[in-house]
């Protein structure tokens, strides 16, 4: 065996070492990481009373009041009970709260449905929960685990729920106020603390409020679903962040919030804090389980602080509604930033998602109901608003095809010679009076538009379940044939309105053809396998934006022909070029240095040669 032979046997086994370690590291962490959500899982599950064991018999026994006060202290009287469930219902949503825990077990928004007709249940499930944790002698009671006792009241339409919690001190006790108005998606919340300074553990600055939420299926699309699956927040000085469930196993906030909701692809609830108050940090641990049926679950804890008044009081407001841009909006909080109408490196794109296009849909929506026209009118609004640059764009195209034969002149005078060629090439454009850039830079100015219609027709609630020629849901994809299978860069169906689009977009690249270099394979090719690369990722995208994206390319093909056949002059373009090139070329610096950087190098490579 030769030394390269033993080299390369080392080097395999260091690298099967490293990997063995590695993949150890890693199991070792997923296994601990495993262990502290099951851990939050458990202590997040509701707790019943601790059962005596008859240690005779081997049998349990019901804890008596000796105990209970043992375990539950001075809210031993709430710590046994039955259960019972009392609604708050108006005109939009319907919520059912239990008195064990005194808060809300389901909640139903009565305008929607899930993507195969069922009612929209928002929240349902044990898992939901939201609970005070109190540290009373020496333990921590979960209000969760305690009967309260419900009043309702109503006036003037306005219902209003007190869950009750009493102590063994008819002085001392814990009040949840929930109030709900017509025809609105907030509750009014308000955690009342009366006589509870003295009871708590001394030291007691923050109150620990559990919130549990769970996300479950309402859509057509999973995967988009939990793509969607996130934590907002804004911190008392108005930033606005969030973070992706599916994507962070932990996240600590300290510092004040002002609200936090747990969004979901159209829907979310949020917690907001009232009167000049906030929370004074957060603690998160999301989770995804494997169940077709749950989105994700947020395991959280919200700091209320706490100022040892006698009657203390923190005002909330719960929202449990949809993701629309004008509902959210006129909160005057920032809520409406939950809606993903621009982020990332195109996050300017959503001011012209909430200057323009909104604005203009909101008015078309208004008085036409049918959202496949209103997509069509707002297609047509956009071709007008950037028709000068497109004009510009076609009249650019138009002079690089008259200046096409000569340019081909020089390639072929110059072959591989591209630095003389390129020197050549920009005498030509300017001596003719033509900006290499005419062309692209009209182009560059219509992406915030084509980028914001990306962001914008995904999000829109408006078009979800609204149905348009073939399309049974605007706001998904429109699947026209479904497959047992999934094709890899594909998926499992087809879309057709995807197939339209990238029928147009090659129909464009070969009407431009010509203005490609048809001696570069790159820029020869490339407007014809782009459309193809995009094709995967368009198939499982919102109908309403491949629809968007058909019928814009339409219209283009359309006004190419017509720009270029009956409007635009080429003859005429000619002659002015032939002018220009007669009058005495004036250089900017720029094209002076330009020329000298291209000389330069010519001078180098010959000096090489």
């Amino acid at each position: 065996m030769d030394r390269n032979s033993v080299i390369g046997f080392v080097l395999i086994g260091v690298l099967l070492v490293a990997y063995m370690g590695i993949t150890s590291r890693q199991e070792a962490a997923a296994k601990l990481e495993k262990q502290r959500k099951d851990s939050i899982a458990l202590a997040n599950m509701p707790k019943a009373a601790t059962p005596l064991k008859d240690s005779a018999h081997g049998t349990s026994i019901t804890l008596d009041s000796a105990a209970l006060a043992g375990q539950f202290g001075s809210f031993a009287a709430a710590a046994a009970g039955t259960e019972q469930t009392t609604v708050l219902e108006n005109e939009v949503v319907k919520i059912t709260f239990t008195n064990k825990g005194g808060d809300a077990q389901t909640v139903q928004l009565k305008n929607f449905k899930t993507y195969d007709g069922g009612p929209l249940m928002l929240q349902d499930g044990s898992t939901n929960r939201i609970a005070l944790q109190l540290p009373v002698a020496g333990k921590t009671l979960n209000t969760s685990d305690l009967y309260f006792t419900p009043t309702l009241s109503e006036a003037n339409g306005v219902k209003t729920l007190i869950y009750h919690l009493p102590t063994s001190n008819p002085g001392q006790y814990l009040e949840y106020i929930y109030t709900l108005q017509p025809n609105s998606y907030l509750v009014d919340y308000t955690v009342r603390a009366v006589g509870l300074e003295n009871l708590l553990a001394p030291g007691t600055n923050t109150l620990t409020l559990q919130w549990n939420a769970q996300a479950n299926k309402q859509e057509q699309d999973m995967q988009n679903e939990r793509a969607n699956n996130q934590v907002h927040y804004e911190t008392e000085g108005g930033k606005h962040d969030y973070f992706t469930l599916s994507r962070t196993s932990h996240e600590q906030l300290d510092k004040p919030l002002k609200w936090v909701s747990f969004k979901q692809q159209f829907f979310n609830v949020s917690l907001i804090a009232k009167d000049k108050n906030n929370f004074a940090g957060g603690d998160f641990n999301p989770q995804v389980q494997e169940s077709g049926n749950i989105v994700g679950i947020s395991y959280a804890t919200l700091a209320l602080p706490y100022n040892h008044t006698h009657d203390f009081r923190f005002p909330m407001e719960i929202y449990y509604g949809p993701n629309h841009y004008k509902t959210l909006k006129s909160f005057d909080i920032g809520l409406e930033n939950i809606i993903p109408l621009g982020s990332g490196i195109f996050f300017w794109v959503k001011y012209v998602n909430k200057w323009i296009i909104i604005p203009v849909f909101n008015f078309l929506s208004g008085s036409i109901h049918n959202y496949g026209v209103i997509i069509i009118l707002l297609t047509v609004f956009i071709r007008l608003l950037i028709s000068p640059f497109t004009y510009q764009s076609y009249v650019s195209q138009a002079k690089m095809k008259v200046l096409k034969p000569e340019l081909d002149e020089l390639r072929a005078r110059f072959g591989d010679d591209q630095q003389a060629f390129g020197v050549e090439q920009m005498k030509l454009f300017k001596s003719a009076g033509v900006s290499p850039l005419g062309g692209c830079l009209p182009a560059l100015l219509q992406l915030p538009i084509l980028v914001a219609m990306y962001s914008f027709f995904p999000s829109s609630i408006e078009l979800r379940q609204q149905s348009f020629l073939w399309a049974k849901d605007l706001s998904t994809y429109d699947s026209i044939l479904n497959f047992s299978f999934n094709i890899p860069f594909y998926g499992n169906h087809v879309s057709l309105f995807t197939l339209l689009m990238t029928a147009t977009s090659l129909i464009l690249a070969f009407y431009n053809r010509g203005m490609a270099d048809q001696s570069n394979p790159v820029m020869k090719y490339m407007p014809f396998v782009f459309p193809i690369m995009l094709l995967g990722i368009f198939n499982k995208l919102a109908a309403a934006l491949t629809f968007y994206y058909f019928l814009s390319n339409t219209i283009s093909i359309i006004l190419q022909w017509v720009l270029q056949n009956l409007v635009i002059d080429h003859a005429k373009i000619h002659a002015q070029i032939q002018e220009n090139k007669k009058k005495p070329a004036s250089k900017s610096k720029w094209a002076e240095r330009l020329e000298e950087m291209q000389k330069k190098q010519q001078d180098m490579q010959k000096g090489r040669k």
